[in-house]
């Protein structure tokens, strides 16, 4: 079946309303939660990244040591590691997981943030930058005898790997950015393209942009989008959750503190001058947001408000057949991957396993079998 489901799996229990619970690093939560959506029917699972989070190649690790069949797609940024090196391991790895690995290439939505780990380049740069990195990873996965490589970024002679990928085609590469230099950047090198969750309107909309950037190197790309489904018994019962979450995730940022406030990761902290993320999703989810906070029946921005459209952060509000039907609409527009994480992770993680899931696929399944 063409569709499939991406969670999260985060190193400690946390979102914008919930924790952080345990340690920065808790190894057993990373595994109950990996466990939860394997069972759950989860095809991967996402391993975010930034710069003051725990190293998202080993926390995939972990998660990957206890489960048999759950893909994982980690977050990783170029300009870090060198590229030779990223391929090496991103290819151990797909090896000791028996191909179960793929690559989320993120190029980071706020200079401030990225410059704590000494990246000053632009965002113009970090695109190019990211270019070549990835035509350098998929070299070193490919290529059968050593190469040169002589860019504007990276300098290599001789390079060659010893470990490949378990596929011959070589590790699943996202990206994701909704500016002209991340939508070339897919186009080319590419093989899924990630949105945040928008209106149909425009999502359809930046579908079609990315499908004309791939067709002009005559390729073809997968789509991804994401959401945090909101998800009870009754429509009033979800609204009234989506309402508590927003009032909760406010109370929080006024009792937040200092620069680390109350422990909230950072899609929870308040929007101030410094951290209001600029990249162009965040700025499209900030315009969405301030036209109203309800779109398309049930697709809810209250926690993009509130954070600036920071990240995964706009819901789809309803019952369990409600949020399907809403993603089946999504499904027509060309977007065949679902990227879907709670609020309450473990909870939510549990209802989109045994309520979702199954009623989406089996809405695509009907979809598919009368489209022949």
């Amino acid at each position: 079946m063409s569709v499939e489901f991406i969670g999260y799996v985060s190193a400690q229990e946390q979102t914008e309303v919930v924790g952080p619970n345990g340690p920065v690093v808790d190894p057993e939560y990373i595994a109950s939660s990996a466990l939860i959506q394997e069972r759950g029917g989860f095809d991967r699972a996402l391993i975010a990244f930034h710069s003051t989070s725990p190293d998202s190649l080993l926390v995939a690790q972990h998660a990957a040591s206890a489960t048999e069949r759950l893909g994982l797609l980690i977050a990783h940024r170029p300009g870090f590691a060198a590229p030779t090196l990223a391929a090496r391991q991103f290819a151990t790895l797909d090896q000791l997981t028996g191909g179960r690995i793929a690559m989320h290439v993120i190029t980071g939505g706020n200079d401030r943030e990225l410059q704590a780990d000494g990246d000053h380049l632009t965002k113009a740069e970090r695109y190019s930058r990211a270019a070549e990195y990835i035509r350098i990873v998929r070299q070193e996965w490919q290529e059968s005898a050593p190469f040169d490589h002589h860019g504007e970024y990276y300098q290599v002679r001789g390079a060659h790997s010893d470990v490949r990928p378990v596929r011959t085609a070589g590790i699943p590469i996202y990206f994701g950015g909704a500016s002209e230099e991340a939508i070339a950047v897919t186009g080319k090198y590419a093989d899924g393209y990630a949105l945040w969750g928008e209106p149909l309107k425009e999502a359809g909309e930046l579908v079609g942009r990315v499908k004309d950037a791939a067709a002009r190197h005559g390729r073809q790309i997968r789509f991804s989008v994401s959401f945090r489904p909101i998800i009870e018994k009754t429509e009033e019962l979800a609204w009234e959750r989506a309402a508590s979450i927003q009032a909760l995730l406010e109370k929080r940022q006024e009792e937040e503190k200092g620069p680390t406030g109350i422990g909230l990761d950072r899609a929870g902290r308040k929007p101030t001058s410094e951290n209001l993320p600029t990249n162009e999703g965040s700025r499209r989810l900030q315009k969405i947001a301030a036209r109203s906070n309800r779109h398309d029946e049930r697709l809810w921005t209250g926690v993009a408000q509130a954070t600036g459209g920071r990240w995964n952060s706009t819901s789809l509000v309803g019952t369990a057949d409600q949020v399907a039907e809403s993603l089946l609409r999504y499904y027509r527009i060309g977007i065949e991957t679902f990227l879907i994480r709670g609020f309450d992770p473990l909870s939510d993680a549990l209802t989109y396993g045994s309520e979702l899931i199954p009623r989406v696929r089996a809405l695509v399944e009907r979809e598919e079998r009368c489209g022949r």
